[in-house]
This record gives C-alpha cells, structure tokens and sequence, in this order.
C-alpha cells in the first residue's frame, strides 16, 4: 500500500513513520509513506500558500492553486483509491473505516491548515472527508499520523502478530478485556486464576464477558455525561 500525504509541514510527521511498527512495514516493502510538502506549489517569488477569507472569517485559508498543481501533478503519475482531506467536519473516524482503507492500494491524503483550504478542492478533488474526532487541530499532520497508524497496521504483514490487530477494541464493535502479564501477583493484586488455567474455552468465555462489561460501563457514562 501507498500513502501520498500533502502538508504545510511535513517534517511534523517525519520522525513518526521512521520508527516502530510503521518503519518495519516500510522495511518489508508492504507500507510506502511519501511526505509532499506543499509550499514548493506556492505562488510567485515568496511561494505563497495561503490568503485571507472571503466575507472577512478570521484567520488564513489554503489557496486552491498550489494544492490544485499538487493534485494534478500526483494524478498525472498515480490513480488513488480514495483522496481524503483531514478536517473537523468530516465523517468521523472509526474502526470499520480503517478496515475498508487498509483494503486499497493507494491513498492521497491532504491536510488542513490554518482555517482549512478553499472549498472549491474539496468540491473539485476530495473523494472523502474525515474527522478524528469532533475538536480542531491547528493542522491535519497528526491527524494524517492517527490515519495511517490505523490503517497501516492493519495490512497482512505489517504487524509481526497479525492476529493481535483482529483481536483489539472496536474490532468486533466490543472494547478488549483487561490484559495480564507476568508477575502473578503485583501490589497485592493477582492475575484472575482463569487465565492461569490453561483452559482456552473458559478463557475465552472470560474474555467475552469482560469485553460486554466494559463495553456496557463506557456506553452508560455516555449517557449520563
């Protein structure tokens, strides 16, 4: 899989896939994450990316020339799946979504900046939106992070145990049991004897009930905050 990501400040997101479970899929050759900065597609001498609003909003807004040169560029070289800007008012990222994206071959992903980016790219260009959450960023580089760390890890290979992604929170709409590890007993508190029995049945009769009782316990502060 191909992730194409378009930034303001890339390097924001550099450090992140150069480490841990994302770098060993980029090592394997199943995840490639290519950092396009837009500023290059700015215009005239000082580059410029950005302008003020329309109908006098505070604060700046991404032009639609430099971001429309990038796009054109990459689509000249590429066929995305999906293009997705990054933004507050999006669909709201979740589980099921990430599945569907780790399924495709390649991804575009524009991030927000400022005020967000002329609304003429997203009616021209954005094939979806997507929101990590409902509060506002002051760019769409970390949200890009939370995007492909979702999804990459999901694709065959990436992740050493591939089994353990199938088996995490949201995945089967439940939140995953309370996880143990060694020693037994730890400040007086012990490792529930059914997962030292040895017994996969009862244990994963365990598992199950813990992940309706705390799915049940979230769903209920829910309602009452």
């Amino acid at each position: 899989m191909v992730i194409d990501i378009i930034a303001v400040i890339p390097e924001l997101m550099t450090s992140f896939f150069e480490h841990s479970i994302l770098k060993r899929g980029a090592d394997k050759g199943l995840l490639e994450v290519n950092l396009i900065p837009l500023r290059p597609y700015g215009l005239g001498k000082s580059k410029q990316i950005d302008d003020y609003s329309y109908g006098g909003e505070a604060g700046m807004i991404l032009r639609p020339e430099p971001l429309a040169n990038c796009i054109d560029e990459l689509n000249s070289k590429h066929t995305y799946d999906e293009i997705i800007y990054l933004t507050p008012d999006g669909e709201t990222f979740v589980q099921p979504l990430a599945n569907r994206l780790s399924l495709y071959n390649r991804l575009l992903l524009i991030c927000g900046h400022y005020k967000g980016i002329d609304q003429r790219i997203r009616d021209l260009y954005v094939t979806r939106e997507i929101s990590i959450g409902d509060y506002v960023l002051t760019g769409g580089e970390i949200a890009a992070i939370v995007l492909v760390d979702a999804i990459g890890r999901l694709i065959p290979g990436v992740m050493s145990d591939g089994a353990s992604a199938l088996t995490d929170s949201h995945q089967d709409g439940l939140l995953a049991p309370p996880v143990y590890t060694r020693p037994a007993e730890f400040m007086g508190l012990k490792v529930p004897e059914v997962l030292q029995s040895g017994h996969e049945a009862r244990i994963q009769a365990w598992r199950d009930e813990q992940s309706n009782v705390k799915t049940n316990q979230r769903n209920t502060t829910k309602i009452e905050k």
